[in-house]
């Protein structure tokens, strides 16, 4: 079993429906918030090291279990978890480890522009003191150094970004917006050099077929676009000749949501078809949902594949939300639908 249930017309999504009745039900059903952004991880402890060391994000919870219903959630038979949430300002990040059984590793040779790529933007007070903690801490660098976007990008002008992984090889970006760029909380007066999530960037190959999901069916609305390129943007990828087309989303609450569309070069690898939840590369991202079946009804019409054969409990595993269902999209990132 692979963890991939096609979207056809099948008696058990028309039950899902059913079963997964919101207390109200809208016209037009919409996440109202993007939640926790997850990420499967090989050790435990070192992860938790690194991002409290690292980036300072702070535990908020840890929990160890076998639970049927997780096995349902994955795909994943006879599965036994640690999670552990960790926050950082407003955001949360879940780090899953499958202490059985065990998932395959990052392929090494990942580059920015295969589809499985995606990371969350971390924001700091001060670039160059955050590039030096990370320096001295021996990060693996993605990026050859933090890279200003140029004056000409009206839509970034004056962003620095640098890309790095962490110990599982995860891509991570740390961002600095100047005055009058981002959101106004970034501007903030704060002795805290990290402070929170902006956003999650997912790669994708057709920018316009993923709007058809996040922005049609789920409801996001498009908060900026801009096209990427130059010698900065090839320095901070490490992709040479890069020009991305670049679409952030918005909930009305949480951090964005980033399309990153490489127009050129076009030879990023696809998502792997066999990808399970337990790989490393596995990342999921939160979607809160109120009328969860009317959303639910509304996915069978887009191109998504489910990896949950049905809503289940999430009592008792630490996770963000009380019943969901993983799901992918068109280029298989996954995402977490739950009721609050």
């Amino acid at each position: 079993m692979n963890g991939r249930f096609r979207n056809r017309r099948i008696p058990w999504l028309i039950a899902a429906v059913f079963l997964w009745v919101a207390t109200s039900v809208s016209a037009e059903p919409r996440v109202a918030g993007v939640g926790a952004i997850g990420m499967t991880v090989s050790n435990m402890s070192r992860s938790v090291a690194f991002y409290s060391e690292a980036l300072s994000f702070e535990e908020v919870s840890d929990r160890e279990f076998h639970s049927e219903s997780f096995d349902r959630l994955t795909g994943i038979f006879g599965t036994r978890v640690r999670i552990v949430t960790m926050r950082l300002g407003d955001e949360r990040i879940e780090l899953t480890e499958y202490l059985a059984p065990r998932g395959r590793p990052i392929p090494p040779d990942s580059r920015s522009d295969d589809r499985w790529f995606q990371h969350i933007a971390i924001v700091v007070r001060d670039m160059d003191a955050a590039y030096g903690r990370l320096r001295r801490l021996g990060v693996k660098a993605i990026s050859t150094g933090p890279q200003r976007i140029p004056d000409w990008n009206e839509a970034a002008a004056g962003v620095r970004a640098f890309y790095f992984r962490d110990p599982d090889g995860h891509p991570l970006e740390l961002i600095f917006f100047p005055p009058g760029k981002g959101d106004p909380r970034w501007q903030r007066k704060t002795d805290s050099l990290f402070l929170g999530i902006d956003h999650t960037a997912i790669a994708v190959s057709d920018t316009e077929a993923s709007l058809r999901l996040y922005r049609d069916t789920l409801g996001l609305t498009v908060a900026g676009e801009s096209l990427n390129y130059g010698v900065e943007q090839e320095h901070l990828n490490h992709v040479f000749g890069s020009r991305v087309r670049i679409t952030g989303l918005r909930a009305p609450a949480g951090p964005g949501i980033e399309f990153l569309e490489y127009v050129t070069p076009r030879g990023g690898r696809p998502y792997p078809q066999d990808a399970r939840p337990n790989d490393l590369l596995h990342w999921h991202v939160t979607l809160h949902v109120e009328d969860a079946g009317g959303m639910l009804e509304r996915m069978t019409s887009s191109r998504v594949t489910f990896i949950s054969a049905f809503p289940v409990s999430l009592e008792g595993m630490g996770l963000d939300g009380k019943r969901g269902l993983l799901f992918r999209d068109p280029d298989s990132h996954a995402l977490f639908l739950v009721t609050p």
